[in-house]
């Protein structure tokens, strides 16, 4: 096998010239560099990854840590994190948890031993300690879109302000004459799910409008169970006239159930989703919705966490956490008048 040896003796120059060379990290004459170079070449040489990651202490490699990739949001928060990662010289490793702590907890034992340099995670749930405790460890890490309050000011978290979001949603369809306006809410144990109820809340009680539990449909057995849900609250003898779902897959069913009912939207009944998904635009009628920057937060996360593993590499310990928050828009289409 060619080695770093075979390289220099072929180049005429010794095999630390070679190395700067391959490495780029100091100056080497131009002249000699390209006789380097094409003795690379001649002689098909690659590096050993592995060795030269031993000496360098990293990989250049990253994990990034999704619930589910089927999930909507996350191949543009993927697609985020891989482009920066990619123009930096770093791998994206990608772990699918499908929801399952267990998962989550071996997929990370596996990555820390693999010299993983760093961790993007979207998976968190709450109480999920194990991820925590890697900054803790050392590893550089960053939260997207899930984490907890506690975990503000102490990780690197990227986000939108959901709150806010769900407090300006609820105004507009205030704004628009909709008075009775349910609820879709997700997993309440997720902190951005409880912020979203709590602009919704708020944006209520502003408006003068009296909070109804009956109008808030709570997630029961994943995201279809909403076309139960939205059936049984068109029922009711006061049936809402606009429903603001938390995340677009929830809006997606909620509009389902509608249509089976023969309930006209908006004329009937107003939607409001919060992702701006690419299919949220190619529903009938197209969906309103809160729209997510998702590929720059990939790609804030993926920035960020290359900022802490080289920080780290430099003052051997890792910098002051950061809180990231990206603006949203709020899209308006033909669900809603």
């Amino acid at each position: 096998m060619t080695n770093i040896k075979h390289v220099a003796t072929l180049a005429g120059v010794s095999a630390s010239t070679v190395s700067r060379v391959l490495n780029g990290k100091s100056y080497v004459n131009e002249a000699t560099r390209k006789k380097v170079m094409e003795a690379v070449q001649q002689t098909n040489y690659r590096p050993n990854v592995l060795a030269k990651s031993l000496k360098m202490g990293r990989s250049n490699m990253i994990c990034l840590m999704v619930p589910s990739i089927q999930n909507l949001i996350f191949p543009e928060i993927a697609r985020g994190v891989e482009d920066v990662a990619r123009r930096n010289g770093f791998t994206v490793v990608l772990s699918n948890t499908d929801e399952d702590t267990a998962v989550e907890k071996a997929y990370i034992e596996k990555m820390k031993t693999r010299w993983i340099d760093g961790f993007v995670v979207c998976s968190n749930i709450g109480e999920s300690d194990h991820i925590r405790a890697l900054r803790a460890e050392g590893f550089p890490l960053v939260l997207v879109n899930r984490f907890d309050e506690r975990d503000i000011g102490v990780m690197d978290t990227v986000s939108v302000d959901s709150f806010q979001a769900a407090y300006d949603a609820v105004r507009y369809l205030i704004r628009t004459g909709r008075r009775r306006i349910a609820l879709a809410l997700g997993r309440e144990e997720l902190y951005f799910y409880r912020e979203r109820h709590r602009g919704y809340c708020q944006a209520l009680a502003d408006a003068g409008i009296d909070y109804d539990e009956a109008l808030v449909m709570r997630e029961s057995s994943g995201v279809n169970s909403f076309y139960r849900h939205t059936q049984e609250l068109m029922r009711l003898p006061q049936p809402p006239d606009a429903i603001f779902a938390t995340s677009d897959p929830k809006a997606f069913v909620v509009m389902h159930a509608l249509h089976d009912l023969g309930v006209l939207i908006p004329e009937d009944v107003s939607v409001m989703g919060f992702d701006n998904v690419m299919l949220s635009s190619m529903m009938e009628p197209p969906l309103s919705t809160v729209s997510q920057p998702l590929y720059e937060m990939g790609a804030v996360a993926a920035r960020n966490l290359i900022h802490q593993i080289r920080y780290k590499e430099k003052n051997g310990e890792l910098p002051e956490p950061v809180r990231n928050v990206l603006d949203v828009d709020l899209i308006i289409r033909r669900s809603t008048r």
